[in-house]
């Protein structure tokens, strides 16, 4: 594994990454970058993918204005996000300005397509990513596929990463930004640190259960008292209700990839992380074991999937991750 000091430089208020967390995820951030997909007449396609176990998924796929594009990234939003997310729309008009193809896939309760499986999300249920990738490779038939994610969309792409082969995959290679590798870890984090992540994240989380709830009234009749627990409680309910699982540690263990999980991971692998990200512990992404065909780069600041450049809403992920697709892409020519 190589493992480096990330380029990416803030100044004055930037250099906060409470500022930075807050400010990837904003109405004003997602506003400029659905305004650089109109600079470019960018028109995402909205699409259903109908998997083989019955649960359909939904995405929206962006054909670049180059002919004959060289290659399509599936990109992986994070917990609660969706395909419109800020992060998602700027790395989607980086890649289509460059001539990728990209697709923007919903995880299963995520984008407003709660209505589509009655299943709830979790964790998980990675047979399902995988085999919405699988789809949209049938689909659309890129010349090259990869699959690049921002905090959980990033431990999904890790996942994939590991199982391409047994999945019969032809990933390329994968992105990570700020990926959660030990999910036990970052519940930690949440409980201890500052109090702000912990109300975002459960206010969206209750807001989608219930969604739900309205959704499949018989099905998942979640009563309010069960929705005034903390992460922790909500999740211990989720796990002993909806999964297989004992208890909330065997879960995060399910979807956990670190330590030495990706050490035999059959495609390269590329890692964007920052040094003060307040939700992901550094310390999880420093101790991973890496193969050789990996690099992992680590900013000094830059929060959790934020890396923003300036007040105009430019970021580095989304440039980091167009020149590591174009190097991987001009590695096999």
């Amino acid at each position: 594994m190589q493992q480096g000091v990330s380029a990416y430089r803030a100044s004055g208020l930037l250099k906060n990454p409470h500022l930075q967390s807050i400010l990837s995820s904003s109405p004003w951030r997602r506003r400029a970058g659905l305004r650089r997909l109109q600079a470019l007449g960018a028109q995402g396609r909205p699409h259903i993918l109908d998997l083989p176990d019955g649960t359909r998924l939904a995405g929206v796929h962006y054909a670049s204005a180059s002919p004959g594009a060289r290659a399509m990234v599936v990109l992986l939003h994070g917990w609660e996000g969706s395909a419109q997310s800020s992060y998602i729309l700027h790395s989607t008009a980086e890649l289509l300005a460059a001539g990728i193809d990209v697709f923007a896939l919903n995880f299963r309760d995520h984008g407003d397509t709660h209505h589509l499986n009655e299943g709830l999300f979790h964790s998980c249920r990675f047979q399902e990513v995988a085999d919405a990738v699988k789809a949209v490779v049938q689909q659309f038939q890129p010349a090259q596929v990869m699959v690049a994610g921002y905090s959980l969309g990033g431990n999904f792409s890790l996942r994939l990463a590991l199982a391409a082969r047994q999945q019969s995959l032809p990933l390329l290679a994968a992105f990570a930004i700020c990926p959660p590798v030990d999910p036990s870890q970052v519940m930690r984090q949440l409980e201890q640190g500052p109090p702000l992540y912990h109300w975002y994240f459960m206010r969206k989380w209750r807001g989608s259960l219930k969604r739900k709830r309205q959704l499949f009234p018989e099905i998942h009749a979640i009563s309010d008292d069960i929705l005034k627990r903390n992460m922790r409680g909500l999740t211990q309910w989720l796990v002993n209700a909806h999964t297989e699982w004992q208890d909330e540690e065997q879960y995060f263990n399910g979807y956990a990839v670190s330590g030495q999980r990706l050490a035999d991971a059959a495609i390269p692998v590329r890692l964007l992380a920052a040094a003060d990200d307040p939700v992901i512990p550094i310390h999880s992404l420093r101790s991973l074991q890496l193969p050789a065909s990996t690099h992992m780069e680590i900013a000094e600041t830059g929060g959790h999937c934020g890396f923003i450049e300036d007040w105009r809403g430019h970021g580095f992920a989304e440039r980091w991750l167009k020149n590591a697709v174009i190097e991987v892409l001009n590695a096999v020519q």
